[in-house]
C-alpha cells in the first residue's frame, strides 16, 4: 500500500467508527451544528527520517456550512493504514463566520486506533488562536462521518 493510502486509511478508519470521547457539552458552552466537505492531498515526505519511520502527509482544504459559515487549510500528518493500529495528528486554520461573529481560530487533532478500533479522537481549539470577533474562543468539536456525509459539532465560549 503507498504511505498516502495509508494516512488516509487511518483517518477515514477514525472518523467512520469513531467519535470524539470528550465530554458533553458543558452548560456555559454554546452547542452548534453543521456539514462540512473536506479534501485531502498527498504531500511528499520531505525527509528520510519521517520515510524511515512512515510518517505520511496530507495538506487539509475544507468548507464549513451552517452556523460555523467558514473555509479552513491545513496539515495533516499519519501513521498506519486504518485496518491496524495507527494515529493522526493536523492543525487546521478556519476562517469565516460563527453565528454572525467574523474571524479565525485554529484546530488541533489527534486521532488512535488500536488494531482496527478507534480508541481516542480529540479536536480541541487552541488557545489563544482566535481573531477579531472570535478572539478568546474556547471549545472543542466532534466529527461524524456517516452515509450523508460530514458532519460537525462544535462546543464553544466567547468572552
Amino acid at each position: 500500500m503507498k504511505p498516502t493510502q495509508l494516512a488516509l486509511g487511518v483517518v477515514l478508519a477514525c472518523a467512520v467508527a469513531c467519535t470524539s470521547n470528550e465530554s458533553a457539552a458543558e452548560p456555559s458552552f454554546s452547542l452548534v451544528r453543521g456539514t462540512f466537505e473536506v479534501k485531502l492531498n498527498p504531500q511528499e515526505t520531505d525527509n528520510p527520517e519521517a520515510a524511515a519511520a512512515g510518517l505520511m502527509r496530507m495538506s487539509l482544504d475544507k468548507r464549513y456550512h451552517g452556523p460555523l459559515d467558514a473555509t479552513a487549510q491545513g496539515e495533516m500528518m499519519a501513521r498506519g493504514d486504518g485496518t491496524d493500529s495507527g494515529a493522526y495528528v493536523a492543525i487546521e486554520k478556519v476562517e469565516g463566520t460563527l453565528e454572525g461573529r467574523r474571524g479565525s481560530f485554529a484546530l488541533v487533532h489527534m486521532g488512535i486506533m488500536r488494531g482496527p478500533t478507534p480508541e481516542y479522537w480529540s479536536v480541541r481549539v487552541i488557545p489563544d488562536s482566535g481573531t477579531d470577533e472570535l478572539e478568546g474562543i474556547e471549545g472543542k468539536m466532534t466529527i461524524t462521518i456517516d452515509e450523508s456525509g460530514h458532519h460537525y459539532e462544535l462546543q464553544y465560549q466567547l468572552p
